[in-house]
């Protein structure tokens, strides 16, 4: 079962507790730099691919790292590069039951990337002119990224391409309820932007956070101690 909602003071308490100690997003700790150009969104597609698998984040994160060690930083690299160098690369960062598959999908996704956007993923943005929906339908002809991928990455871009949020998905929400914290959009975004927190409290980095309350009970926990309350129970 998920918290009682709690007071207002207390969930002021609880975002501050939660943004302060895991409010990185998914790309930071995959140690990419995002920003608006070809490369850095090509690598968070990958990596956002490989979070699309039932895996351990944490797997995900560090197969994503090895990738780009490995030199497939863009959509060229990654095609170029051969199957058993993905598969290599998946291993190394402990993406092992599904590396094979995931290392056929990466080459697919990037030749996708290579043939229709000539390696830019901006030009993916284009196409979609502002419109979120027209932007979910052509990342799901991405190979590999289903509907959970497509949220996991527009829940990350959402800090370079404004259009894609505010975004707080089911995801992020099934973290508030877990955490006592009202499950609506809107009531979480204005109660971050008040907070003076030492992480940033734009959506982006709201959403990750709140993401990894739902998936790992052990956040939740640290969360209520730091913050003084109980943590949720499943």
């Amino acid at each position: 079962m998920t918290a009682r909602t709690a007071s207002p003071t207390r969930q002021r308490e609880v975002l501050r507790a939660l943004l302060d100690e895991h409010g990185s997003t998914y790309a930071e700790e995959a140690g990419i730099r995002l920003r608006n150009t070809p490369q850095s969104l090509y690598r968070l597609l990958v990596l956002t691919c490989l979070l699309s698998a039932r895996i351990r984040s944490s797997a995900a994160v560090a197969s994503a790292r090895e990738l780009s060690r490995a030199g497939m930083r863009s959509a060229r690299a990654m095609a170029d590069a051969s199957w058993q160098d993905r598969v290599d690369a998946l291993g190394r960062g402990g993406y092992r039951r599904y590396d094979e598959s995931t290392a056929t999908q990466l080459g697919k996704a990037a030749e996708l990337v290579l043939d229709k956007y000539g390696g830019d993923l901006r030009r993916m943005r284009d196409e979609a002119g502002g419109d979120a929906g027209k932007l979910r339908k052509l990342l799901r002809e991405v190979p590999g990224l289903g509907p959970a991928g497509v949220e996991i990455f527009l829940r990350e871009v959402q800090g370079v391409w404004p259009e894609a949020g505010p975004l707080l998905d089911d995801k992020a929400l099934d973290g508030a309820r877990r955490l006592g914290l009202p499950a609506d959009a809107r009531t979480l975004l204005t109660s971050a932007r008040g907070l003076k927190s030492a992480r940033n409290t734009d959506p982006a980095h709201l959403a990750a956070a709140l993401v990894r309350a739902a998936v790992d009970t052990g956040v939740a926990d640290a969360v209520a101690a730091e913050s003084g309350g109980a943590a949720a129970k499943n």
